[in-house]
């Protein structure tokens, strides 16, 4: 089983700490090993120097016959090895070791025969040198990491919180908030005249936000319209379909009248439908709550709706609702299930959630995913028309969740939650 990271290491800034940080110390050890190496070429480089220097003293004053000054021996028992195999052959060398507990720069060269001249020169002046350079890098680096870290957390946190502001601007457009925007003000234009100050220069989030705002701008002034033409549609369709009715009502009776008077009642039924669309689609419904018996207010939407439904009370309660908008509700999907389903269709009150599930062949994957839609048909099948859209927009009014679904053995499932206090 994969190990799974916490969902705060997956931000941008998180992402962003660890890229400062990785880069951060990836320079300075690239700096400090370049520092390091520099300073102790030269210290290394002056201490042989130093030590060559002093051999050949040394080996100018063997050669005269005079003695030996302090530090310089024929064969001393401390020469590295190394060392003095190199100048037994003839070549003169240096090198870095412990004497006596303390690091030695020895140099050798050949003296007569097999012998090695040698000379020690003290190393500990130049070993703490370097060593208290590697910690003077090591805490420079420290600092600067941190500094940098702060730094770029700060400006990163900044992106990230206009970019979350974003977001959430997006989330409340998705719900159905049109009127949310961003208003990044580095989206705002260059002031006229120019003895104002101007408009801080856009970057890449205020070109999001800019686009954000604009396309919300650009879909409320659809919607707008649309719902404008619904109700201007429904409301002048009323008129001559009054006028309709009543000449239907004076008709001979018989099989052509009854055609008729049955398509002049649906056209009044899809007008009453637009409108209430049209009502809906303005927000600007208010409730009218009373206290009411889930069961017997489920009962009393079978029965308006006139359909063989059967209702199965689990658990009854006792609910703070509109009871004229949630008998829509109820009504509008006992219809649908009647009309798009088959038998039997049952409606279950448990408690807040009211189910109506019917036999038939469920519904389309397209209204269990985005939820109905407005005179949509698919694969030639007959729509759903608004009877779903009107019961899901009252839900909405009334703050019940209505969610769409299909059974495992077959039928189409309406799930209507309220809220409870």
């Amino acid at each position: 089983m994969r190990p799974t990271l916490p969902r705060w290491s997956g931000t941008l800034a998180v992402k962003a700490a660890a890229f400062i940080t990785v880069m951060c110390c990836a320079l300075a050890a690239l700096l400090g090993v370049l520092v390091h190496v520099q300073v102790t070429d030269q210290t290394v480089g002056q201490a042989r120097d130093q030590a060559l220097q002093r051999l050949e003293q040394a080996t100018e004053r063997y050669e005269a016959g005079d003695p030996l000054r302090r530090g310089a021996a024929m064969d001393p028992p401390e020469l590295p090895r190394q060392l003095r195999d190199l100048a037994v052959a003839g070549e003169r060398g240096t090198m870095v070791a412990d004497r006596e507990g303390r690091p030695t720069m020895w140099a050798a060269g050949p003296a007569d025969g097999d012998r090695a001249l040698a000379v020690a020169v003290d190393y500990s002046q130049q070993a703490r040198t370097i060593a208290g350079l590697d910690r003077a890098i090591l805490w420079s680096s420290g600092l600067a990491i941190g500094a940098t870290l702060l730094v770029g957390a700060f400006a990163v946190t900044r992106v990230t919180r206009r970019l979350h502001t974003t977001a959430r601007v997006a989330r409340r457009i998705s719900s159905g908030d049109l009127d949310a925007r961003v208003n990044d003000p580095r989206t705002a234009p260059r002031t006229d005249p120019p003895t104002r100050v101007p408009a801080r220069p856009q970057d890449e989030v205020a070109a999001v936000a800019a686009a954000l705002d604009s396309m919300a701008s650009s879909l409320q002034g659809k919607l707008l319209a649309e719902q404008r033409f619904t109700a201007d549609v429904a409301h002048e369709l009323r008129t001559p379909l009054t006028g309709l009715h009543a000449a239907a009502e004076l008709l001979p009776p018989g099989r052509p009248t009854e055609l008729v008077r049955d398509r002049v009642a649906a056209l009044r039924t899809l007008t009453e439908d637009l409108l209430e669309i049209s009502r809906l689609d303005t927000g600007r419904e208010r409730l009218e709550l009373d206290t009411e018996w889930l069961g017997p207010l489920a009962e009393r939407a079978v029965r308006a709706a006139g359909n063989g439904t059967e209702v199965r009370v689990v658990r009854d309660v006792s609910v703070e609702t509109d009871r004229r908008r949630l008998e829509r509700v109820l009504g509008n999907l006992v219809a649908n299930a009647h009309r798009h389903g088959r038998g039997p269709v049952v409606l279950t009150v448990d408690g807040p959630v009211v189910t109506v599930r019917d036999h038939g062949d469920g519904f389309p994957e397209y209204l269990v995913a985005h939820g109905p839609q407005r005179f949509r048909t698919e694969g030639g099948t007959r729509g759903h028309g608004l009877g779903l859209t009107i019961a899901l927009g009252q839900a909405e009014v009334l703050g019940a969740r209505l969610v769409f679904a299909n059974a495992p053995d077959g039928g189409a499932v309406a799930t209507l939650a309220l809220a409870v206090e």
